[in-house]
Order: C-alpha cells, then structure tokens, then sequence
C-alpha cells in the first residue's frame, strides 16, 4: 500500500476509535456513536483489503 493511502486509512481507524470512545461521554445517541464507530473501523480494514487491491 501506498504511503498516502495508508495515512488516510490509519486516520479513518483512529477516527473510528476515537468515536467508539467518546460514546461513553455523550448525553444523547450513545449506541449511535458506538456503531457509527464500529462502522468507521470496519471501513479502515475494508478499504485496503477491498479498494486499493493487492500489490504485488
């Protein structure tokens, strides 16, 4: 994977972290903020297994 790529997906994933975190500290929409989370994560780990394909 490509150095720019990679970049974006490890700030996507530490997005997605961030939010799993903050759900705990919101008021309102907890779940929300958690699944939004999971969703987050789980694009970061699709995104270079799916779209940027496999360099060899």
């Amino acid at each position: 994977m490509k150095v720019p790529a990679f970049i974006i997906v490890f700030a996507i994933f530490c997005f997605g972290i961030w939010m799993m975190g903050h759900a705990f500290e919101v008021e309102a929409f907890q779940a929300e903020y958690f699944l939004g989370g999971i969703l987050v994560v789980s694009l970061a780990i699709g995104i270079p297994a799916h779209i940027l394909g496999r360099t060899e």
